[in-house]
């Protein structure tokens, strides 16, 4: 599924639209739309898929061809399951194995700062973690409807989450001139603008960003420490790419570890929840749905709520709890595996950083389009200053600029890309393109993205040119208007 301005486009429908002819296109179809490394055609992890494969197949167990340390992970993770098997079930918060081992890297990770296992919850994916808590913080009816603070952009799938809990999202804007920098003038704003409409509980953090690939200093995330604890706030931190940063001199820095080299009366009592995910950058494990929270100075009988709405979904999927368990513990140097491993995620780190300078230097070569260079996550998010030709047609449509742009680029060019979010900004259209890709891949998406742009550059010259001529009628482009399945009339598509 993927989200259009909170709407969800069914890949599956349009599929059946190209198979009845009512979109034709002569070229494959590539969505650098949402993250998906796998789905785009990058390898997984060998380890994890070994270990994964002798979980699954226990005879492999006595297979001498596959190395020592897979065999023996498999061995060790089996015997943590019930009946040595995966298909058990698991505690709802998950294994104990496994949060041992979370707690294990949280710690290495910042420094000594201790980690329990007894604040960690797995969870059938960050979202599904994040959604938890929402739920938790949402007053219900017969309140005041709970706001959280959101990053303007933010992650393609919050609006519709916050949306499904019933919290309003209060926009907080992120400047792009400055890196997508957050700013505290600018979350005093979001804070006035909440008073009256909704009663704000949460500041929601991506970092590093998502989709804007901005990366936080110590400085910033000190200042929204003390911007949430000045206001109450629980902070909502996700920091599901923090294995992807490729910036020089750059590294990332959790909240947690900054809280813990705060004051004491801050690291006392900020309230915080961090999400970690198997759809990190170099693991990639998208479809494997796990991930995890930690909470940190959370009421011991609110993780008793969180403990038991996470039983709705019995356990996350025990492959899953593996895949987290080999990607915060993986090979180390002197294993069997090792050098592989090592290989493997070297050749995806420095992949998703050429991807990145690659396709910014492209984009910001076209006319109209500027990008900030992100420092790391896996997309990157250009502004779009669009002929005013588009911007008419899109007006008459009832569409944002961006969204026609991408449904034009779709059928012309078979390219899914995702468009910006608006939240009321005018003028403000974007792209999010996921560079985790391989690079043919990349090349190729560029390559078409270059022909799609110049043509709508030209066309537009073109205009002006004509425009200036008064004997001569103006020449419209005859753009066709897609037919696309969406759910939800916004667009103003048929469903």
């Amino acid at each position: 599924m993927y989200f259009v301005h909170g709407w969800m486009l069914s890949f599956a429908a349009l599929k059946c639209d190209f198979l009845q002819g009512a979109l034709k296109l002569s070229k494959k179809v590539i969505d650098i739309s949402s993250g998906d490394p796998q789905g785009a055609g990058m390898k997984p992890i060998t380890f994890v898929r070994q270990v994964m494969a002798v979980c699954l197949c226990p005879e492999l167990l006595r297979e001498e061809s596959l190395p020592l340390d897979v065999r023996l992970r498999a061995l060790r993770f089996l015997k943590a399951c019930d009946g040595e098997s995966l298909g058990s079930y698991t505690a709802s918060s998950g294994l104990p194995h496994v949060r041992k081992t979370i707690a294990e890297f949280i710690t290495k990770r910042d420094g000594g700062v201790p980690a329990y296992a007894g604040n960690i919850f797995i969870s059938s994916g960050a979202q599904r973690a994040l959604m938890v808590i929402i739920k938790l913080l949402s007053g219900g009816e017969g309140h005041p409807q709970t706001g959280v603070l959101v990053p303007q952009p933010c992650p393609h799938t919050l609006l519709p989450l916050l949306d499904e809990a019933g919290v309003m999202a209060v926009p907080y804007r992120l400047t792009e001139d400055k890196h997508w920098a957050v700013d505290l003038s600018e979350l005093h704003r979001a804070l006035t603008t909440s008073r009256g409409r909704c009663e704000l509980r949460a500041i929601y953090i991506c970092n590093p960003g998502n989709p804007t690939g901005h990366l936080l200093d110590r400085k910033s995330i000190e200042e929204v420490i003390e911007f949430a604890a000045a206001e109450r706030l629980l902070l909502l931190v996700d920091e599901v790419y923090q294995d992807s940063v490729y910036a020089p001199n750059r590294e990332f820095i959790s909240y947690k570890k900054v809280l813990f080299e705060m004051d004491k009366h801050l690291r006392d009592t900020v309230e915080l929840v961090s999400f970690h995910s198997v759809s990190c950058a170099c693991a990639a494990e998208c479809g494997l749905r796990a991930g995890y929270m930690e909470v940190v100075n959370m009421d011991s009988g609110v993780m008793h709520f969180v403990d038991t709405m996470l039983c709705t979904d019995i356990n996350a999927p025990v492959t899953g709890q593996l895949a987290l368990d080999l990607m915060l513990s993986p090979p180390k140097p002197g294993d069997p595996s090792y050098d592989t491993f090592a290989q493997e995620t070297h050749l995806t780190q420095a992949t998703l950083a050429q991807n990145a300078q690659r396709a910014l230097k492209l984009l910001n070569d076209l006319p109209g389009i500027s990008c900030q260079p992100a420092m790391g996550g896996i997309y990157l998010y250009p502004h779009l200053d669009l002929p005013a030709e588009i911007q008419e047609q899109a007006k008459m449509l009832g569409l944002e600029a961006d969204v026609l742009y991408c449904q034009m680029l779709l059928q012309q060019e078979g390219l899914i890309i995702g468009d910006g979010q608006h939240g009321g900004t005018n003028g403000s259209d974007h792209l999010r393109l996921c560079v985790l890709v391989p690079p043919d891949t990349l090349e190729e998406v560029l390559s078409r993205l270059s022909s799609f742009h110049l043509r709508l550059a030209g066309k537009e010259a073109n205009r002006r040119v004509e425009d200036k001529d008064e004997t001569k009628p103006a020449v419209t482009s005859g753009l066709i208007r897609p037919k696309l399945h969406l759910r939800g009339q916004r667009t103003g598509f048929k469903c």
